[in-house]
């Protein structure tokens, strides 16, 4: 991928943010918009996956409504999930996790509902043909995190930041039966409501219609519109993505143990389960 040379320059500040976990002190307006942004945030996966890391999945942030106005953000962005970031919890013990902070910079955690792939789906898929393509739903955590001090940042900003995505814990997924009726998914994904505890106390409350009406609806959105940007790799079977958060970002510090009680009723959402981490 050739880029402009302060295109570069950014790809090379957000690289060793990461690697160094310091700050960025981009001055507002730098990247200039989401174009360039996404061209920074693709030149750093580029540059990953030429040292050897994999590309697992996306995930998608900002489609919960209700906090746009809290960060400044007012419509989602994506950004690339990696294999060294990806945890999943043990299928034959409790739907529970341990996920490490180091490297992170001022972690929040967001409980998401996750997507498994079975194939790709076809650019500008129905929902339908979306539903077919999918070969489980689970409940997890995204950790996200920011080299913007403060949570200070644009939608741009955001995005080059490598769309603020830390790690991900996926819970026991639930499998898709083939079939499944895609209005009726909806609706029960949407139906999700969620508390979420921090060392047992309940910090907030959420409901799967706050993802752009829920999340398939989410799914769909990105699959349609976000991977319209140019030169992003095309969705492949297997891939992994995570829809966005019910509730606010909350902060999290290592030593802690963070829970969700989940209630949700209807076809593959009535078999989702509360999920619990705790953060070394």
């Amino acid at each position: 991928m050739t880029i402009s040379t302060p295109l570069a320059g950014l790809v090379a500040d957000i690289s060793q943010a990461r690697l160094q976990a310091r700050p960025l002190t981009w001055p507002p307006g730098v990247p200039a918009d989401l174009p360039a942004a996404y061209t920074a945030a693709l030149a750093v996966r580029a540059e990953r996956i030429a040292a050897g890391e994999q590309a697992v999945g996306y995930k998608v942030g900002f489609t919960n409504r209700t906090i746009w106005p809290r960060y400044g953000v007012f419509a989602p962005i994506w950004g690339t999930v990696w294999q060294s970031t990806l945890s999943r919890v043990d299928a034959a013990g409790p739907n529970a996790g341990v996920v490490s902070l180091t490297g992170l910079c001022e972690p929040r955690i967001e409980p998401e509902i996750v997507f498994g792939l079975r194939a790709a789906p076809m650019p500008g898929c129905t929902l339908t043909q979306l539903v077919d393509a999918m070969a489980w739903v689970a409940h997890g955590f995204e950790i996200v995190h920011t080299h913007f001090p403060g949570w200070k940042f644009s939608a741009a900003q955001a995005v080059a930041d490598e769309g603020l995505h830390g790690r991900l814990l996926v819970g026991r997924p639930v499998a898709m039966p083939r079939g499944t009726a895609p209005d009726a998914l909806a609706q029960a994904l949407s139906g999700i409501r969620l508390k979420l505890y921090g060392d047992g106390v309940l910090k907030d409350e959420g409901f799967g219609a706050n993802v752009l009406d829920g999340p398939l609806q989410a799914l769909l959105h990105f699959v349609q519109e976000l991977r319209a940007t140019p030169g992003t790799p095309p969705l492949q079977a297997g891939d992994i993505i995570t829809t966005g958060t019910l509730t606010d970002a909350w902060p999290v510090l290592s030593g802690q143990t963070w829970h969700t009680a989940l209630e949700a009723s209807g076809p593959v959402a009535g078999q989702l389960e509360g999920l619990s981490v705790r953060f070394d």
